[in-house]
């Protein structure tokens, strides 16, 4: 008998309970990608919860014997898209097709429910050449329809410095002197958090959505600095680098990659965003170029940096492949909608 508990990182007294929950998520990626899998680490969801713009709510299902075999979270967002639940879950490879999944997914809807909400978003992931299993059958049955389909690449490190340096300083109408890059290491200086935070609010109407139902998002200097303090708790590093517009003295693009204590070896890329207004300098491949330099040089540890991006967003999956990644898997957005 499988009972349903609400579990919490942020209490003591469940800290067993959180450690099997956690485990269940680490032991379905290894079921798919072996030790090469990407999850969160039990004080990096603890940072995640103790976040003041989102509510975490989590379940954990666990046997007779206290061994918890599957777990399951719902986001909701406190300031932007209070129409949409986030949803997750995972059932250990050892204990599936055994209707776990089933009630997990029950108890994380209900909760979306209660909450006003009316749009659902979950994610599944699948090795390159592989399918997506679970996906085509769980999602499909319980009523998810694909909004979006990501590429996941990967760019072996070191990579070429002087390529990088070349691609990094730009030539041709891609160096002009209209625009300087700037890069910050864990943190970034006050006087970009205005602009950071316009060009978060611009990640959220710019960037591809496939047919996801999500609305603008709701950014400020405030929110930014509160981002990165969270970063910090987590232990997360950081190399950001900026892209700034001479004449007006604002910054108009941004990439970032981040390494998890976790993973000590692999970073994760994070948004790379260049506003509507500035394109067709070849920014985007100027500001990756350039922060994969600053990783090298920063994060010498590194042996990889991993990234996502839409698989209709030709222009970035260009550029990724002039700087060396590879496709090796898939991820999709799924979406299921009330009423």
């Amino acid at each position: 008998m499988v009972t349903l508990v609400p579990v919490s990182g942020l209490d003591d007294s469940q800290r067993d309970l959180f450690a099997g929950y956690v485990e269940v998520y680490a032991a379905a990626g290894r079921a798919l990608f072996g030790e090469d899998h990407s999850a969160w680490g039990a004080d990096e969801l603890r940072g995640l919860e103790r976040k003041h713009d989102r509510q975490t709510l989590a379940v954990a299902a666990v046997e007779r014997d206290g061994e918890v075999v599957g777990a399951a979270s719902l986001v909701l967002r406190l300031r932007d898209n209070p129409r949409v639940g986030f949803l997750s879950l995972a059932v250990h490879p050892e204990h599936r097709r055994r209707g776990h999944g089933s009630r997990l997914l029950a108890w994380v809807e209900e909760q979306a429910r209660e909450a006003g909400r009316t749009v659902f978003m979950g994610e599944t992931e699948w090795p390159a050449g592989g399918t997506d299993t679970s996906g085509e059958t769980f999602a499909r049955r319980h009523g998810y329809a694909p909004a979006q389909h990501v590429l996941r690449s990967t760019l072996p490190l070191p990579a070429d410095r002087a390529a990088l340096a070349e691609l990094g300083e730009g030539s041709g109408d891609a160096s002009t002197p209209d625009y300087v890059l700037e890069t910050s290491l864990d943190g970034i200086p006050d006087s970009w958090l205005e602009d950071r935070a316009e060009l978060q609010r611009r990640m959220s109407t710019d960037a591809p959505l496939g047919d996801l139902q999500l609305e603008e998002e709701d950014w400020d200097a405030d929110r930014v600095r509160g981002e990165y303090a969270t970063l910090a708790a987590m232990g997360r590093r950081v190399v950001e680098t900026v892209a700034r517009h001479v004449p007006s003295g604002r910054l108009v693009g941004y990439t970032q990659v981040q390494v998890s204590p976790e993973t000590p070896t692999l970073g994760y890329q994070q948004d790379t965003l260049v506003v509507r207004e500035h394109r067709g300098h070849r920014l985007g491949l100027r500001l990756k170029a350039a922060n994969t330099l600053a990783v090298m040089e920063q994060l010498p540890e590194l042996t990889a940096i991993r990234t996502w991006n839409a698989d209709d967003n030709s222009h970035m999956l260009a550029v990724n492949q002039r700087l060396g990644y590879a496709v090796d898997a898939h991820l999709r957005e799924w979406q299921k909608v009330l009423g």
